[in-house]
């Protein structure tokens, strides 16, 4: 296997794990999205994966976009809020996460703390999601005064349904693993100490099956998922973009990283 900036690949039988390295919250930029859909193409191309566990160091699962950092591979944070300049930062960036969907191996995610924000969209990349109950959920894109990103406006309702995504996005809310499992979004709920354990058990029982078969059925179970991820990115990008030259989204981001309520005016 080739190697990848803050990324680890390993396998253990027919299961590949993907492993998130920047610790303790994992947040991210295009190299780490465009590092995973590396990653992810390769063991599409691999016979002996059959199944694939995403996973991360450190405390969050991944506490979501690196804002403020200013790198050239960076997201929106860069702060060209023009037309041009998001297409050349956040509109890559969603390019490059729009082949983490168009995978072809079935996806466990092992989740043991946050995943918020654009964490909170790669999450759902995967088919399934095992939890412990520290691990917390938020699109928490409303306080931070702009919308939603990372298709979550195509994959969240697709998994919860309409009126729950509704409630979760237009409220910012943090859930914890208890909730999200209650509602659907976690699939198997479990100790911190067996988080990693649960999520190779349940990939290794999709992997013991017919590997051809297994691409087949999901791929009719996920088409047209990558597309309508493109098509919702699209908009998204759009609202992002006018949104983040707001003075509320100024505040917003200053709120958040300051751990207080925003004071927002409308403007």
């Amino acid at each position: 296997m080739p190697d990848y900036a803050d990324l680890a690949v390993s396998h253990d039988g027919f299961v590949a794990t993907v492993e998130i390295q920047r610790p303790p919250h994992n947040f991210f930029d295009r190299s780490l999205i465009t590092a995973i859909a590396d990653a992810f193409d390769n063991l599409d191309e691999n016979p002996d994966c059959r199944a694939i566990v995403l996973a991360a160091q450190g405390k969050s699962f991944c506490a979501g976009a690196n804002f403020g950092s200013g790198q050239n591979n960076d997201d929106s944070a860069s702060g060209d809020f023009t037309e041009e300049g998001f297409k050349n930062t956040t509109g890559i960036l969603y390019r490059e996460a729009v082949r983490l969907f168009a995978s072809k191996k079935p996806i466990v995610a092992a989740i043991q703390g946050a995943a918020i924000g654009g964490g909170f969209g790669l999450a759902l990349v995967a088919d399934f999601r095992v939890a412990a109950p520290e691990a917390r959920f938020a699109a928490n894109f409303v306080k931070l005064g702009i919308h939603q990103g990372f298709g979550l406006s195509t994959t969240l309702p697709r998994l919860i349904g309409q009126q729950q995504a509704n409630l979760l996005l237009l409220t910012g809310r943090r859930i914890s693993g208890e909730q999200a499992h209650k509602i659907g979004l976690v699939d198997v709920l479990t100790d911190l100490t067996t988080l990693r354990a649960q999520a190779q058990s349940m990939a290794q029982e999709i992997a013991e099956n017919a590997p051809l078969a297994v691409v087949s059925v999901r791929a009719t179970m996920r088409a047209g998922l990558a597309q309508a991820v493109a098509k919702a990115t699209e908009h998204e990008l759009k609202e992002q973009q006018w949104l983040r030259g707001t003075e509320d989204a100024t505040e917003g981001i200053r709120s958040v990283g300051e751990r207080r309520p925003g004071n927002f005016k409308g403007k």
